[in-house]
């Protein structure tokens, strides 16, 4: 069994032990290409600031996992933030100005991630990072951002229970993916669940909302079980499962990486089907699909706010310029998307404060900014966080998601989740500063 890490030790950091890569096929053929361009770019753009052209460029940080198990998820990432930057020094860029990207490779490993943070900040005098994308990574970084007062820009759903000045969220909160989810899968699949996912700060703490959620409304925590990041050895969970939902049941998967390439196949190769044992994921998007393999996917579930599939001419226009800049094979996904759109709303917050390098006059900025999106209409609140619509999606033969679930409009974030005793009543307002970050709500 996999040790479990004590609840303090894991919120205050979220390490996770890192296993043994596997680099998937095509998993980086198209962005490998692009980001060795960009990288030759940006060295060069570095030199020519270094030799007085800094006036001419604004230089801002790309950080994710362009190795190791992560990779498989983030370099796609990569290549949406690069997508915009492009979109944007097109149509002039930020302030006559145009963006240099700094792009640095975490290589999913914390400890990397915090260096790399800092050489960005420190060295390479960029504005702002877009970044990370396990809570273990923006864990690690966190207090760089904090100690020095910069900013960092974040894609992906996460666990909650925080809220930093120095951060923007434009992944979702539990509240705008894993509560709606939960309540779905009471309603249309049952109420017995088994909870898997990578031992570290998300999966656990997503664990812990989920099971208080089920006793509140009727459910039941039958298993759980948690696997390090980037282990693959996943058979002594499927047989877990099994014995605990011996007539089947619901099954919700927070497995990241390349841990859930083994996860699909080999509950595939156990029988588990969908039809009894439907599972509802919140780290597999389209990109995941594609690489896992569709056959072993189909029938089961994601929860995000964003599909390649929603019907909006903002995403038509998103899916298209994407499959144009790197292969009609390539698709969209959730993270991607919300990494795209961050790079606008931080161009908008720059624009609207008039300058780009006074990072309190541009996070200021940053908060009631309004954008159209490709999954809908977003508005980074004073939280840090944007209003989002909440989607539940089917996997379909050709990789795509089926919408089964959508919300009317834009669900508001709440950091802080309902289902966590300790942070109950708990709210946060950067828009004033006698309020701050961690307070009681109607304190």
């Amino acid at each position: 069994m996999t040790r479990r890490l004590g609840r303090r030790k894991f919120l205050l950091y979220g390490c996770a032990t890192l296993g043994t890569s596997i680099l998937l096929k095509g998993c980086g053929s198209p962005t490998s290409q692009t980001t060795d361009t960009t990288e030759k770019k940006a060295d060069s753009g570095s030199q020519a600031a270094a030799g007085g052209g800094s006036k001419d460029v604004i230089k801002v940080g790309i950080l994710h996992s362009l190795s190791g198990t992560m990779a498989i998820s983030e370099t796609t990432v990569v290549d949406a933030e690069l997508l915009a930057i492009k979109e944007i020094n097109a149509a002039g860029g930020v302030l006559g100005k145009q963006i240099l990207p700094m792009k640095e490779d975490g290589a999913s490993n914390w400890d990397t991630f915090k260096e790399k943070a800092a050489k960005l900040i420190d060295q390479d005098k960029v504005v702002t990072i877009f970044g990370c994308w396990t809570s273990a990574s923006r864990k690690a970084v966190l207090d760089v951002f904090e100690s020095k007062k910069h900013m960092l820009w974040y894609p992906v759903q996460y666990e909650g229970q925080e809220c930093s000045q120095n951060i923007f969220y434009t992944g979702a909160a539990p509240n705008q993916q894993i509560e709606p989810a939960v309540d779905w899968l009471l309603e249309k699949k049952g109420k017995e669940f088994f909870l898997v996912g990578s031992d570290y700060v998300f999966p656990q703490t997503a664990n812990n909302i989920i099971k208080e959620q089920l006793k509140a409304k009727g459910g039941k925590t039958v298993g759980e079980d948690y696997l390090p990041l980037g282990n693959t050895e996943v058979t002594a969970i499927i047989t877990k499962i099994k014995q605990a939902l011996p007539n089947g049941g619901v099954i919700f998967n927070s497995l990241n990486g390349d841990s859930n390439v083994a996860f699909f196949k080999q509950l595939k190769g156990a029988g588990l089907t969908p039809d009894k044992y439907p599972v509802m994921s919140v780290s597999v998007a389209e990109e995941e699909v594609r690489q896992i393999g569709p056959e072993f996917l189909v029938g089961h579930y994601a929860a995000w706010n964003y599909f390649q599939s929603v019907d909006t001419p903002e995403n038509k226009k998103f899916v298209e310029a994407f499959k144009k800049e790197y292969g009609k094979d390539r698709v969209t996904n959730d993270p991607m998307e919300a990494a795209y759109i961050m790079v606008y709303l931080w161009k908008q917050a720059v624009e609207k404060a008039g300058v780009a390098d006074d990072l309190e006059k541009v996070r200021m900025a940053a908060i009631g900014q309004e954008f159209a999106a490709p999954e809908g209409p977003v508005k980074m609140n004073a939280n840090h966080h944007i209003s989002k619509i909440v989607r539940l999606g089917e996997i379909q033969p050709d990789g795509q998601f089926k919408i089964v679930f959508s919300t009317e409009k834009p669900v508001e974030p709440s950091p802080w989740n309902q289902y966590v005793a300790d942070t109950k009543g708990y709210g946060c307002d950067w828009s004033d500063p006698k309020k701050g970050g961690k307070y009681k709500i109607g304190a």
